[in-house]
């Protein structure tokens, strides 16, 4: 599962990349910085079940700051997307190929208006043109993918009666398609055959963007929201403020020991002796802080994968009685699972071995046995009872 950052050169893509995984790019104010793809880790987070037992955590496959734990996920970084990219324009062909990888994406704007289409110096853009136009690449890429794949199998679905929906799933599945998406998409659009899927080929291929790759509008730059672009467009789309430059110097001063920062939170202490130039800046993203809430970075992903994707938080234990594996470690892991995901599919994710001799499972913080079809609950702490 990958999330992918994507939005027209020099919005502050790379800025926002850094901010979330404090991974070394090349951040300058011109188009194009990012030619390749840069890949690096980012944390949802969620409440630390340690609260909940009162007990000190030791995470192996996470980290835990404060009583918050923060869940590792793949963060993409495309090259930036210019008006007709799925023809080829600026580095078009090279960031569609990219989605491929990702789950969700966060479409970060230069919510200040003082970049056009193509990344350069502008005076009061419409920021709500660049939403259209990326959706529009978006979508039309699908499209191609889509009409692409279905003249391969058109003629085994209309002169060897072979499944529609099974033959197109496997012909999308390196795009992540599952036969499932494809009935739910069809049915929303009452396209039962391979002629009314034809004529509606453009409304299909849009729901399944949708349904395979859906977008978060992060408003960049709305420290420097002079225009209030945010206020106008906040009515309108779902979109939130951030500050990327202001969450990556917080997670730099934190580093240094000059503040303690949890990131998502709406202030910080400051630990460490500062020169007044820094006072200034940090009072200055504390304003914005203030206003919105936090920076919006990590509001962002957190929306992406807890909303969008649907996903919960289980830890798991070997050790019902200590909430810890077999080395100690108390509350060690935590996996991201599919809302909707049983105890057998947590056991089958730890190891094909445990899933195959499943037996039962041990919710710990309501202290019950339940069986492979228990669906398991954000949060939830499970101990998987499996055969030798």
């Amino acid at each position: 599962m990958e999330v992918g950052l994507v939005g027209k050169p020099n919005v502050g893509k790379s800025t926002f990349f850094k901010a979330l995984t404090l991974k070394d790019v090349k951040i300058s104010n011109f188009p194009f910085t990012t030619t390749q793809a840069n890949i690096g880790v980012g944390y949802v987070k969620k409440e630390c079940a340690c609260k909940f037992f009162g007990v000190k955590c030791n995470p192996i496959n996470s980290i835990c700051i404060d009583g918050y734990r923060f869940i590792p996920v793949k963060i993409l970084d495309v090259p930036g997307l210019v008006p007709d990219a799925h023809k080829g324009k600026g580095l078009g062909n090279k960031f569609l190929d990219e989605l491929r990888r990702a789950s969700a994406l966060i479409h970060v704007l230069d919510i200040s208006g003082k970049t056009n289409e193509l990344g350069n110096p502008a005076v009061n853009h419409d920021p709500e043109r660049d939403i259209e136009f990326l959706l529009k690449e978006i979508d039309a890429w699908f499209f191609q993918i889509v009409r692409r794949n279905l003249e391969k199998i058109k003629n085994k679905v209309k002169y060897e009666k072979a499944n529609l929906v099974t033959e197109l799933s496997n012909k999308l599945a390196g795009i992540g398609i599952k036969e499932a998406t494809l009935l739910k998409v069809m049915k929303s659009l009452n396209i039962d055959s391979l002629d009314s899927l034809e004529d509606n080929l453009e409304k299909f291929s849009s729901k399944l963007r949708e349904s395979k790759l859906p977008i978060i509008l992060a408003a960049n730059k709305a420290d420097i929201d002079t225009y209030r672009n945010y206020d106008r467009l906040k009515e309108r789309y779902e979109i939130i403020p951030t500050f990327a430059e202001g969450e990556l110097a917080l997670k730099q001063a934190s580093a240094k020991g000059l503040i303690h920062y949890i990131p998502g939170e709406s202030d910080f202490e400051i630990i460490g002796n500062l020169s007044k130039e820094q006072e200034m800046a940090l009072e200055y993203i504390r304003g914005f802080m203030k206003k919105f809430g936090s920076t919006g970075v990590q509001e962002c992903l957190d929306k992406a994968i807890f909303e969008k994707l649907d996903m919960i938080h289980v830890y798991t234990v070997e050790n019902e009685r200590k909430l810890s594996d077999s080395k100690g470690n108390i509350l060690p892991d935590v996996h991201l699972m599919k809302n909707g995901s049983t105890a057998l599919d947590l056991a089958y994710k730890i190891h094909t071995e445990i899933g195959r001799k499943f037996i039962a499972a041990i919710e710990l913080r309501e202290q019950v046995r339940v069986g492979r079809d228990y669906k398991l609950k954000d949060g939830d702490v499970i101990k998987i009872i499996a055969g030798r």
